[in-house]
C-alpha cells in the first residue's frame, strides 16, 4: 500500500509533470473507482492543472479549483505515460480504473491489482468534503508538528501502538509498513499500550516517526513513478522481511499474522527477546 513517503514522491512527480498542463479528458473505466458524480468528470476537460497536493495518503490534483482527489488504497497505483496509448481502454478488462489524458498527448492511468476494489477517486470543489480527508489527523511531517503535539495524540489512548499509529484520524499517512519500521527504530513492541508511554518513550517514538518518514521521502524523491514500489521495499528494515536477519542485531525478523494483514518485528530489539504468539487471540505483550 502506498503510504505517506510514496504519495509525497508521487506528488513531487506530478507537480513536475502536470502543473501547467491542460487536461484533454478523464475517462473512468471501472465504476468502482467513482465515489462522486457531481460535478461530472467531463468538467475536467479544458482545465489547466494548477497544483498537486497531498493530504495523508490522498493525492489532490487541482485543475483551476476542481480537485481530483485519489486514494490508492492497498493495491492501487499511478502509471505515467509520456504518450498515452491510442487504443481505447476496455471496461472490465485488466487493472485500469481511470485514465487522464493531457492535450499534449501525455497522461496517466490509475490502476488497481486484484479483485478487492478499494481505489477511490473523488471530483470535488473542496477537498475537505472528501470524508477520508475530512477526518485526517495531523501530518507527522508538517513543519509545526512537534514533540508536544505528538504526545497529546497519545494522551488517554487505549489502543496498542501498532493500531494507533495506523489510525488516519489520529495521525495521517502511516500504514502497515511504516508503522512496523517506526516501532523497530523506536525499539518498542507493536502491542505496547499507546497511552502508557513515558516521556522518554514519547520522545523516542516521535523522533523515530519523523526520522523514518523523512528518510523514506528522501529516498523516494526524484524516483520515477514506476519505480517507487521497488524503492519502498528496498528501504524497509523489518516489514515484509520475515525470516531475514534484523539489520541492527542479527536476530531473525518475526511475524504476527491477522485476518487480512501481518506485522513484522525483531524480538531482540523490540520485546526484550519475548516472542509474540502468531494468532489473533494471543495475550499481547505490554
Amino acid at each position: 500500500m502506498p503510504e505517506l513517503p510514496e504519495v509525497e514522491a508521487l506528488r513531487d512527480f506530478l507537480s513536475d509533470h502536470l502543473v501547467g498542463q491542460e487536461i484533454e479528458g478523464a475517462l473512468p473505466v471501472a465504476i468502482s473507482v467513482l465515489k462522486t458524480y457531481d460535478p461530472p468528470y467531463t468538467e475536467l476537460a479544458g482545465r489547466t492543472v494548477t497544483g498537486v497536493a497531498r493530504h495523508g495518503k490522498f493525492l489532490d490534483i487541482d485543475a483551476e479549483g476542481l480537485h481530483l482527489c485519489v486514494h490508492l488504497a492497498r493495491a492501487g497505483w499511478l502509471r505515467w505515460y509520456d504518450t498515452v496509448p491510442t487504443a481505447p481502454p476496455k471496461p472490465g478488462k485488466g487493472p485500469l480504473a481511470l485514465r487522464v489524458t493531457l492535450t499534449g498527448g501525455a497522461g496517466f492511468d490509475l490502476t488497481e491489482a486484484g479483485t478487492r476494489k478499494s481505489l477511490a477517486a473523488y471530483l470535488v470543489h473542496d477537498p475537505s468534503k472528501v470524508p477520508g480527508i475530512a477526518r485526517l489527523g495531523p501530518d507527522p511531517l508538517a513543519p509545526g508538528f512537534g514533540r508536544d503535539e505528538f504526545a497529546a495524540l497519545f494522551a488517554g489512548e487505549r489502543r496498542r501502538l501498532k493500531g494507533a499509529l495506523r489510525d488516519q484520524s489520529l495521525i495521517a499517512g502511516i500504514g502497515n509498513a511504516y508503522s512496523d519500521e517506526i516501532l523497530h527504530v523506536a525499539k518498542m513492541s507493536p502491542f505496547k499500550p499507546a497511552g502508557h508511554l513515558t516521556d522518554d518513550e514519547i520522545t523516542a517514538l516521535y523522533e523515530a516517526t519523523r526520522t523514518t518518514l523523512t528518510e523514506a521521502v528522501e529516498r523516494s524523491r526524484g524516483v520515477a513513478a514506476g519505480r517507487l514500489k521497488a524503492e519502498k521495499k528496498s528501504g524497509l528494515r523489518v516489514h515484509g522481511r520475515t525470516g531475514e536477519p534484523c539489520p541492527v542485531c542479527g536476530d531473525v525478523v518475526r511475524e504476527v499474522s491477522f485476518a487480512d494483514s501481518s506485522l513484522q518485528y525483531c524480538a531482540t530489539c523490540q520485546t526484550d527477546g519475548k516472542i509474540l504468539a502468531d494468532r489473533r487471540t494471543s495475550k499481547f505483550l505490554k
